[in-house]
């Protein structure tokens, strides 16, 4: 059966990744900080294994990496954090902000440089996890700290994806939506079954580019 690693597994999107693999009966490595704590992941049933990960601590993902090293053709980078402490133009608390990009930017091409050699042997594809508030075309006020943290994101993907195509590796850049979940709040405009269907249908077909577009989970294209 394929093989799929999910960062930030415990929660939102992520538990919503682990539960629709793991029901295709994938294996599943579903990734978080305290996995002790995340009772809603263990009891999902399938072909899942709950690993210790902080995206943060690098030296975790690598020891990780030595302990999965079988293919993994789909490797779902999607740990991140919001950073509503760090307040706004103005008024910004510079250490919340760079906790955000120590989490959304640094951990997560720590993920995906951790995790190369192991997708590159199933030919598999990286699925970034981003937003559209991270794009500077559509972008508008407030939340300084996630939209930086997100547009650095999007770069960065960019930049694996050149390096890794040669690879046959498809990298791809994904806008969830706006989710029901503890980041997205209760006035979200979809629930997370409904943005994993979609992100699903898109990594499935992603296709080795050096230069992949900035798709919503509904296949819009959404402008860098």
């Amino acid at each position: 059966m394929p093989t799929i690693l999910i960062t930030g597994a415990n929660r939102g999107i992520g538990l919503e990744f682990v539960r629709q693999y793991a029901a295709d009966g994938w294996t599943v490595h579903a990734c978080c900080r305290l996995p002790e704590k995340a009772d809603a992941l263990s009891a999902i049933e399938g072909s899942v294994a709950v690993h210790a990960a902080d995206v943060t601590n690098h030296s975790s993902l690598e020891t990780l990496s030595k302990n999965i090293s079988g293919p993994i053709d789909v490797l779902v980078v999607n740990a991140g954090v919001h950073g509503k402490g760090a307040g706004d133009f103005g008024v910004l608390d510079y250490d919340v902000w760079r906790g955000v990009i120590e989490t959304n930017v640094f951990g997560a091409v720590a993920t995906a440089e951790a995790f190369t050699t192991q997708v590159i042997n199933a030919k598999g594809k990286i699925a970034f996890i981003s937003s559209k508030m991270g794009s500077i075309s559509d972008a508008s006020g407030g939340a300084m700290a996630y939209r930086t943290s997100k547009t650095a994101l999007n770069m960065a993907a960019k930049v694996v994806a050149c390096a890794l195509s040669s690879e046959g590796v498809a990298v791809g850049v994904y806008h969830p939506g706006w989710v029901e979940t503890d980041m997205g709040g209760p006035n979200a405009l979809i629930k997370p079954d409904r943005s994993v269907k979609g992100l699903r249908k898109l990594i499935e077909k992603a296709p080795v580019t050096p230069s992949p577009e900035f798709l919503a989970y509904d296949g819009a294209k959404i402008p860098w």
